[in-house]
């Protein structure tokens, strides 16, 4: 463990979701067009929708992988070129802290952790194979936030900051899901990036016709987090034939080759569509999507600004500096993302317990400080600016 002057604040913590997580709280109408178990072949099977669903390989998370196991395989070492899936090693039973929320505040006073953002595993996953029946899909994530309301807290103890999952397929329902979180002091809400699928198409989630939500997001000071998941995007991937992208972890070259970017795509579509401007208090974060997204779309600003200044109300590269919050996997380019946002805009995360991530979150600080930050920089990114996002500053 590495030894801080601080304790610190993680951006980037994970439960395992329970197995009723989906369906306890789930209206007795949508029970089999949401999220189901069965038996198939004497093995627990998620089913979505009726079909069985591959993003999760093992979705029970019982037994599972040890935290940080794969950090090696994301710091694009693996010379032997071993299968992600054989590098997880022996899995485990699951630990009590994974469900838990006063084990896991017992383990973050062992880890020296003040605080942290919790976002879902699973959940990140579902609701692109849900789209087709967007009743459904509401229902199903109204379930699930009031699980995650009552087993983990949306604030519990000033410590766990759970964000409760919100779709924007129904704009009005997300509109009432922020209202019914934010009575129960939600910091955080999250989302994937992409397209939003809604009963009249496609739409940008900038699109006026989700202002309702934005405007009560701006006026409650929440943070909205984007964080990395199944998204819109993976049609995409389908037109070159690259059908395993379902489900994580099966090793394909093409998956770390291939451009289309949704986080990159989703904040260009905002700046472009003016949010910002008709939004001045709207905080985003950007968390489990690295950061090299931020150089390229930092590019393209520049060229694009250069070209149309007239449809920007300032330079939009301003504007993401004032409402972009960006969390890097530990392996980025951390001394260039410095100096292209500032230090008060970066988040530390560490994607604990998951095997890509860290096995000890406080050991982020050393890859800051192979960049060369100052002890002052390594505490607004270990703990200052995630700590500030926990406080919501509602419009005067």
């Amino acid at each position: 463990m590495a030894e801080l002057p601080f304790r610190y604040f993680d951006c980037d913590n994970h439960y395992y979701e329970a197995l009723d997580a989906f369906t306890r709280y789930l209206e007795p109408e949508y029970r089999k067009r949401g999220i189901q178990w069965a038996e198939i072949d004497g093995k627990t099977r998620l089913l979505v929708a009726g079909k069985v669903n591959k993003f999760i390989p093992n979705p029970t998370f019982d037994p599972v992988a040890a935290p940080g196991v794969m950090d090696e395989y994301f710091r694009g070492r693996n010379p032997k070129s071993a299968d992600p899936r054989q590098l997880f090693g022996q899995l485990e039973p699951i630990r009590p802290e994974y469900r838990d929320r006063d084990a896991r505040l017992a383990l973050m006073d062992r880890q020296g952790m003040d605080g942290a953002i919790f976002l879902p595993t699973l959940g990140v996953g579902m609701e692109q194979y849900l789209t087709h029946d967007i009743p459904a899909l509401t229902a199903t994530f109204r379930a699930f936030n009031r699980w995650l309301d009552e087993d983990w807290g949306f604030a519990y103890r000033e410590r766990i900051f759970a964000a409760p999952y919100i779709t924007l397929s129904d704009p009005a329902g997300a509109v009432r899901e922020l209202e019914w979180v934010l009575e129960r002091d939600a910091r955080f809400v999250v989302m994937v990036g992409g397209p939003v699928h809604t009963a009249v198409g496609d739409r940008a989630p900038g699109d006026p016709m989700f202002d309702g939500f934005w405007q009560l997001a701006d006026d409650s000071g929440i943070t909205v987090i984007y964080h990395g998941g199944e998204t819109a995007y993976t049609r995409i991937q389908s037109y070159w034939g690259e059908n395993d992208f379902t489900e994580a972890f099966r090793a394909n070259a093409f998956r770390g080759l291939s451009s289309p970017d949704p986080i990159h795509d989703t904040i260009a579509s905002h700046l472009a569509l003016g949010l910002f401007h008709r939004f001045p208090n709207l905080r985003i974060a950007s968390i489990e999507l690295g950061s090299a997204w931020v150089f390229h779309l930092f590019e393209k600003l520049t060229k694009s600004y250069g070209q149309v200044p007239h449809l920007y109300p300032e330079d939009p590269r301003e504007t993401f500096r004032k409402h972009l919050f960006v969390s890097p996997y530990y392996e980025d380019e951390l001394a260039g993302l410095l100096k292209l946002v500032g230090v008060d805009r970066i988040l530390m995360g560490s994607d604990y317990p998951h095997v890509e991530g860290l096995a000890d979150p406080s050991t982020y600080i050393k890859d800051l400080e192979n960049f060369d930050y100052t002890a002052e920089q390594c505490r607004a990114v270990m703990r200052d600016n995630g700590l500030a996002l926990t406080v919501r500053r509602p419009v005067r």
